[in-house]
């Protein structure tokens, strides 16, 4: 509505007059439009602009995927037929360092919900902060454990939850815009992480909800995630705070009875049923054969919630990669029994890691949801194309002494006793330690009670080997199978120097034993005495956001191992960065490949600087690492990799075309629904 007005004398209440006649004449449209963008719970439904809503959607971890990758894999999610995305927020990814945020690159979770919306799907926000998702410390930054006196994590402890408020007033103010109710997609928030399965604090959970909806108002559904049992609800759950409360269980188990129960964690009318884990798949931990679920019964497990109105959000519909160090693990009976993830979080999901959607489950899947959505079908984006580019040829450019002689002496911290990875300031990557001591002619042993996770011994009289560098491997000992190491005579002048290189292969992220301190956690035992002295050297590389410090190109390889590659000594076992190219003649050329490991050892592999994650082949079941296309680039590109053990006879990587999850031994338990 247009007016023209005089501002002459007594223009003013003219003005005025006139502007409330425009909003009395337009309050009605105003109100429809505001009316219009609503998402809330009424008679046991979810109601989107006042009609009934069933919510099918799907787990995409948006720092699981490359960027370049989030409009592909989100256009899979959509032709199987979604309307909603669920994604965690991790903390980690997020804040690396205290008071350091970071929003950009593959942490740029507005780009990533504003893309959501391009696409017409709605958004299922699992802020945290704890977010568990197989991801290190259940999405926890690491520094949190450094801090004293020790935080309580998951508790209402005031340090923690002070930590916590400074995240969410960075976090959830850039929420605000994107809620539906605003004009974005964001219908959902979760608070924390299936809480019932861990503790009972109530008051931590209200603190998380007051937090919450000092934010973003009561604009917004919050929710709980806890598993389909009556003890989990009853500790998971804040239901007289308004907040509503979802479940998941096992795929198979009948849904309908434990809907039920969930309606008593639920105002009345308010508890629509959810699943809000349908697991498509299984995770899978390094020694295990890859999990698989077959294809039929996923699908008729489904059909089950969704024939009745029932809404589900499956997990995962893509699953992607855990790239850099970021893998979460797993503990069984205590927490030595320790099952770090692999590198792959394919998930047996209906998109592949790679996207690929010419599956069986995905087809199966896509046929039920058919049944049950009016959304009008997607075009189906082809499979990407991969590409073998063959054998890459390796050559040792750095040995571990190498490394160790490059470190600033500033970032080496001396102590009487060893110290934990998060107490030196490193979260990520290898921590050396070292000491010396008198060797006895009979040999020593070596006992390290409390080591998370691997460590590899080595000795070397410095005295004498210093102009070589030459560092003797002796023995490794790990978490889950820890073993004195016997240290053989030396005939060192003077003392012997030990070196002891620990691995952090990601923190534990569910259960029990979650505060997962990296490093040497106890006294070292020499011959039953404890061993003094010692220097943090730290050899950490770094993650996703974050170039490498080290310059890993093949000129600066220095002579000593010039002398590795001619004489080809492999079985020495000292740890060693390897480089090589390979060429890609154009950008037409450039498609997703994987790199195949097998014949090396153990490591971690990093293309053109970016860390695409570890490798076991010889324990398996991955044998092959993906590499996005958008890593590539016409012309030459790089591929360093940090062998811990033993390098390939021939130092030879290759490029191929398509996954591999047959490494390892069979005699390794399956890990399956």
């Amino acid at each position: 509505m247009m007016v023209e007005v005089s501002l002459s004398t007594g223009g003013r209440n003219h003005l005025a007059f006139v502007l409330l006649l425009v909003l009395v004449v337009d309050a009605p449209v105003f109100a429809e439009e505001m009316m219009s963008r609503s998402f809330y719970i009424k008679d046991d439904m979810f109601w989107k602009d006042e009609s009934p809503f069933q919510i099918i959607g799907g787990d995409f971890h948006y720092f699981r995927v490359l960027p370049q990758y989030w409009e592909d894999r989100l256009l899979r999610a959509k032709a199987l037929g979604l309307n909603t995305i669920q994604t965690y927020v991790p903390w980690n990814l997020h804040e690396p360092k205290p008071g350091k945020m970071v929003f950009d690159g593959i942490a740029d979770v507005v780009s990533f919900i504003k893309l959501c919306q391009k696409l017409d799907l709605l958004v299922m926000l699992r802020a945290g902060p704890y977010i568990c998702g197989e991801w290190d410390l259940g999405g926890f930054p690491a520094w949190l454990l450094a801090v004293k006196p020790p935080l309580k994590l998951r508790t209402a402890d005031p340090a923690y939850l002070k930590l916590v408020e400074r995240w969410w007033n960075v976090l959830l103010p850039k929420v605000f815009p994107l809620l539906y109710s605003n004009g974005g997609p964001v219908i959902m928030l979760q608070i924390e992480n299936e809480y019932g399965s861990y503790g009972n604090d109530k008051a931590y959970l209200r603190n998380l909800v007051n937090m919450a909806t000092g934010h973003l108002r009561n604009d917004i559904i919050l929710y709980t995630t806890d598993g389909g049992t009556r003890e989990t609800l009853e500790k998971g759950t804040v239901p007289l705070y308004g907040v509503y409360s979802a479940v998941d269980f096992s795929t198979g188990d009948d849904p309908w009875p434990i809907f039920e129960l969930q309606k008593k964690f639920n105002a009345p009318g308010r508890s629509p049923p959810l699943s809000s884990e349908f697991y498509t798949g299984w995770l899978t931990h390094w020694g295990e054969k890859i999990a698989k679920t077959d294809a039929e019964f996923t699908a008729a497990s489904l059909e089950k919630i969704l024939s009745r109105n029932g809404s589900a959000v499956l997990y995962m519909v893509h699953g992607g990669t855990n790239f850099g160090f970021y893998n979460g693990a797993n503990t069984g009976s205590d927490e030595l029994d320790y099952k770090p993830d692999l590198t792959s979080y394919d998930y047996d999901a209906p998109i592949k890691e790679s996207g690929d959607i010419d599956n069986p489950k995905f087809q199966a899947l896509q046929r039920v949801i058919k049944k049950y959505t009016a959304a009008p079908r997607s075009i189906i984006p082809s499979n990407k194309k991969r590409k073998a580019y063959g054998p890459i040829k390796m050559q040792r450019t750095m040995s571990l002494f190498d490394l160790m002689s490059m470190t600033d002496p500033l970032d080496v911290i001396t102590s009487p006793n060893p110290i934990s990875m998060e107490s030196a300031g490193q979260m990520f990557g290898f921590l050396l330690y070292e000491s010396s001591y008198i060797a006895k002619k009979s040999g020593n042993i070596l006992r390290i009670p409390k080591v998370h996770d691997r460590a590899q011994v080595f000795v070397s009289c410095l005295s004498q080997d210093v102009d070589v560098g030459v560092l003797r491997y002796i023995g490794t000992t790990e978490r889950w199978n820890n073993q004195p190491v016997f240290i053989p005579t030396t005939e060192c002048t003077s003392n012997t120097s030990v070196f002891i290189l620990v691995e952090n292969m990601g923190r534990v992220n569910y259960g029990t034993y979650i505060f997962d301190e990296k490093g040497i956690l106890s006294p070292v035992y020499l011959d039953g005495e404890i061993l003094r002295g010692w220097k943090m050297i730290p050899i950490p590389f770094h993650n996703l956001n974050q170039m490498p410090h080290f310059s890993f190109e093949m000129q600066h390889t220095n002579k000593r191992s010039e002398k590795f590659e001619l004489t080809n000594e492999v079985g020495q076992k000292e740890p060693a960065l390897f480089a090589g190219e390979f060429t890609i003649n154009s950008v037409e050329e450039i498609k997703d490949t994987y790199l195949s490991f097998n014949g090396w050892g153990k490591g971690v592999a990093f293309v053109n600087k970016f860390n695409i994650g570890r490798y076991w082949p010889s324990v398996g079941p991955q044998c092959n690492l993906y590499v996005p296309a958008p890593l590539l680039k016409p012309g030459r590109n790089s591929v360093v990799i940090f062998e811990l053990e033993s390098p390939h006879v021939d130092l030879l990587l290759e490029s191929v075309d398509r996954e591999n999850f047959t490494c390892g031994s069979n005699e390794y338990k399956v890990n399956q629904l």
